[in-house]
C-alpha cells in the first residue's frame, strides 16, 4: 500500500466518479485504475463498486475510507513539517559553550542567526569546556564552543580566534595600574583559580609549571564569577582569558596584560567529523564562522 494508491482511493471514494478523481489528481483514467487495482490486490480485496453508472463503496472500502484520510493527513503534515525544517522555517539546534564564550561572544551571533532565522530554536548548553567536548563526542548536542583540544580524535575544529590570558588583580592593588604584569610577580600572591577538571586550570597549570613551579592555590570555585568575586574582595589574585575581562572589572576586579609566559590558547567551533548536520546546525555554524571578524575585534576592545 502507497501513498499514491491512497490518494488515488480517497480521491475515488470522496467524489464516488473516476472522472472527477482522474481531474483532481492530474492522473489519466487508465493510471488512476490501475493505482487502485493494485492497492486492492496488496489488501485482498475489493473496495469500489464500479458500474457503467456509478461507484460505490465495498463494506470494506468503508472501513478503509477513515483510515485512509487519517493515514494521508499525518502524511501531509510531516511533509509540511519537514519542508519547513529543511527550510529552517522551523527547526532546533543544540549547542554547548564553554561560560566565558556562552557569556560574552556567544550573543552577538545568536542575534544574527535570529534575524536570519527567527522560527529556528536554540538550546544553549553553558558548561565547562570538558563537557562541550563529551556533549558533542555523545552526539548530545550537534556544535560545541571550546578550546581547542590537545587531541582532536573524532572530531573537526575550525578557529574563531586566539584568546590571550591576563592577569586579574584587586583594584587596590599595587599590580592594578601596571601595564603588564610577569608571572613571578603574580604568583607571589594568594591565587585563586577554577577546580579541576577545568581546561582553564589546567593549561594554567601546565603552561607555569616549567617555569614557576606549582600554582599556589589559597581558594578554587567551579564559576568564573565567583573567582571574580573573591578577587575583588581582596582574597588573591587569578588568570583568565581576555573574553573575561569586561565580567572581571564589572565584579569589581582589574585586569592586567600578563607576560613571562604570555598564555593563549586557539577557541573554535567543534563538531563530529563523521557527522552530517542538521540544516539549522548548520546555518548555525555559518552564522558563527561569519562572526570571527566580530568575535575577534571584541577582544580587541576588551583588551
Amino acid at each position: 500500500m502507497t501513498v499514491k494508491q491512497l490518494r488515488a482511493f480517497l480521491a475515488v471514494a470522496q467524489s464516488l466518479s473516476f472522472a472527477q478523481a482522474c481531474e483532481r489528481l492530474h492522473l489519466s483514467q487508465p493510471a488512476l485504475s490501475l493505482a487502485i487495482k493494485s492497492l486492492e490486490e496488496s489488501l485482498g480485496g475489493p473496495l469500489l463498486i464500479r458500474t457503467t453508472r456509478s461507484v460505490s463503496l465495498t463494506p470494506e472500502g468503508e472501513i478503509l475510507l477513515p483510515a485512509a484520510r487519517r493515514l494521508l493527513a499525518d502524511w501531509d503534515n510531516a511533509e509540511e513539517l519537514m519542508r519547513q525544517h529543511f527550510t529552517l522555517q522551523l527547526g532546533k539546534v543544540s549547542i554547548a559553550a564553554m561560560p566565558s564564550f556562552a557569556g560574552n561572544l556567544l550573543p552577538v551571533a545568536l542575534k544574527e542567526f535570529r534575524s536570519r532565522h527567527p522560527r529556528v530554536n536554540v538550546a544553549v548548553h553553558d558548561v565547562i569546556n570538558e563537557q562541550v567536548l563529551e556533549m558533542v563526542r555523545e552526539r548530545r548536542v550537534e556544535l560545541g564552543i571550546a578550546f581547542e583540544p590537545e587531541c582532536l580524535d573524532s572530531l573537526c575544529f575550525t578557529p574563531f580566534y586566539s584568546d590571550r590570558f591576563v592577569a586579574v588583580v584587586p583594584a587596590d592593588s599595587p599590580l592594578a595600574g601596571r601595564a603588564q604584569v610577569s608571572w613571578a610577580e603574580l604568583l607571589e600572591e594568594s591565587f585563586i583559580t577554577l577546580q579541576r577538571p577545568s581546561a582553564v586550570r589546567l593549561l594554567l597549570e601546565d603552561k607555569v609549571a616549567t617555569q614557576h613551579g606549582r600554582l599556589p592555590v589559597a581558594f578554587e570555585s567551579h564559576q568564573l564569577v565567583t573567582v571574580g568575586r573573591m578577587v575583588a574582595n581582596g582574597l588573591g589574585v587569578s588568570a583568565v582569558p581576555t573574553l573575561c575581562i569586561r565580567q572581571m572589572e564589572e565584579l569589581g576586579a582589574r585586569c592586567v596584560t600578563l607576560v613571562e609566559p604570555a598564555i593563549e590558547r586557539r577557541v573554535g567551533l567543534l563538531r563530529l567529523a563523521d557527522h552530517k548536520l542538521s540544516t539549522a546546525a548548520q546555518a548555525l555554524a555559518d552564522v558563527l564562522e561569519k562572526s570571527t571578524d566580530l568575535f575577534t575585534a571584541s577582544l580587541v576592545d576588551r583588551a
